[in-house]
């Protein structure tokens, strides 16, 4: 198989949980060969499965790459990362902010060694403002955004509910790492300079659902200075973080037409959602129901009159009585026969199996936990194709063959093990 556009291109990561060992997972389905350097004991994620020494989410975001048991705190590991950069293209850190610069792998002190070096900084909060020193999670990034309440989601105790079932700020981050180190390694192509950059879990989960926090003077004046009014009054008195969730939720604009047919209904078996945000999706929705009319989207309807609100729900009501009347198989048959915009509602468990999921998967096998299945890369080539290359290794794997690969002899070798430097 050809090899991937990133074929050629030497990566060394310093990572741990998702962000930073998503954006490496990323450069290596490109076809970049990637080193990840763990502690000795193993990044954090290996402990947390039920098979020692690696789990499902390490396999996840650890797949494609190689990895070295080192420990940095070490002055000979020190060297050792000192000599290797020499021979690297892209680093790859996502560590707390200060902990780089302690270990002697930050940007400033590896940049004099390798100029040439593309240096990728995944953080909680960024390089600026108050809070640019502080450690940051997913959660955090999930509060901080705006996303976790533009969510609304709400515990059984009335307070915040992270988003579950994806790692927003941190997938956000990674993602948007990885197309910075594309764009740096084309800079340096044509300019032979090196540079630093960063994102931050924060920063993308904001730029996810920019729509929801930016400011536009106009449409502000007619929603945002309302609910801030709302807010405050709340807040002063007493009220909690559920009422300010109902209060944003009751003031979000209900005069619209075809909203019931941009949400998901109970089939007999099972859920369907629609996704008609056009008028003609929604007639060829409201064909395969059987429904006369145009429904609301009729231009006779006044979505600004009293009994709109009403009017809406009879039909909400109604819908909801015919698709309970089948099977979600037997509506999407008729559905996607009359090209109407409707989708069945999987369960994450299904995915992989399902007759087009399974399209978007490939298989793998690990060399200790069998075989496995794995989403493909986010983008696909015609003529440099990007792939899973391998599944994420197991903890001293390939530490001899990386070190080989850099120039080191097996007397080095058994040197910096007996400095403890490496495992």
């Amino acid at each position: 198989m050809p090899e991937g556009p990133l074929h050629g291109v030497r990566v060394l990561e310093f990572s741990l949980i998702v962000a930073g060992p998503y954006l490496g997972m990323n450069l290596a389905d490109l076809g970049a060969d990637v080193v990840k350097v763990e502690p000795p004991e193993g990044e954090p994620r290996r402990h947390v499965g039920v098979v020692p020494g690696t789990s499902k989410i390490f396999q996840w975001v650890n797949r494609g790459k190689r990895t070295i048991q080192m420990d940095l705190k070490e002055p000979a590991a020190r060297d050792l990362i000192h000599r290797m950069v020499r021979d690297v293209d892209v680093v790859v850190t996502n560590y707390r902010p200060g902990v780089p610069k302690r270990l002697g792998i930050d940007y400033e002190t590896l940049s004099k060694i390798n100029p040439r070096i593309i240096y990728a900084n995944i953080s909680g909060f960024g390089s600026e403002g108050p809070m640019s020193e502080d450690a940051g999670a997913d959660m955090t990034a999930q509060a901080y955004s705006g996303a976790m309440a533009a969510n609304g989601k709400i515990d059984e105790n009335g307070a915040p509910e992270m988003i579950s079932g994806i790692s927003l700020g941190d997938t956000a981050a990674g993602i948007g790492a990885a197309m910075g180190v594309c764009a740096a390694l084309f800079h340096r192509e044509k300019t032979g300079e090196g540079q630093y950059l960063e994102s931050s879990l924060v920063g993308g989960a904001m730029a996810l659902e920019g729509l929801t926090t930016m400011r536009e003077a106009t449409s502000d004046k007619a929603s945002r200075e309302q609910i801030l009014k709302r807010y405050a009054e709340i807040r002063a008195a007493g009220g909690t973080y559920a009422d300010m969730i109902k209060a944003r939720q009751e003031g979000a604009p209900t005069a619209r037409r075809g909203a019931n047919y941009w949400t998901g209904y109970n089939a007999s078996d099972g859920a369907l959602v629609f996704s008609a945000n056009t008028p003609g999706g929604r007639v060829q929705v409201r064909r395969v129901l059987g429904f006369e009319g145009l429904g609301d989207d009729d231009p006779k309807v006044d979505v600004h009159a009293p009994d709109f609100p009403a009017m809406v729900k009879r039909e909400r009501e109604e819908i909801e009585r015919v698709i309970r009347q089948r099977t979600v198989a037997e509506w999407m048959r008729d559905f996607r026969a009359a090209g109407a915009p409707v989708a069945p509602v999987l369960l994450p468990e299904e995915v992989a199996d399902d007759e087009q999921g399974t399209h978007y998967f490939q298989d793998l096998v690990h060399p200790v936990t069998g075989p496995e299945r794995q989403v493909k890369p986010i983008v696909s080539f015609s003529r440099t194709p990007s792939f899973i290359r391998a599944p994420a290794d197991m903890p001293g794997d390939h530490v001899e063959e990386i070190l080989h690969e850099f120039g080191l002899t097996e007397a080095e070798i058994t040197a910096l093990r007996e400095a403890h430097a490496i495992v």
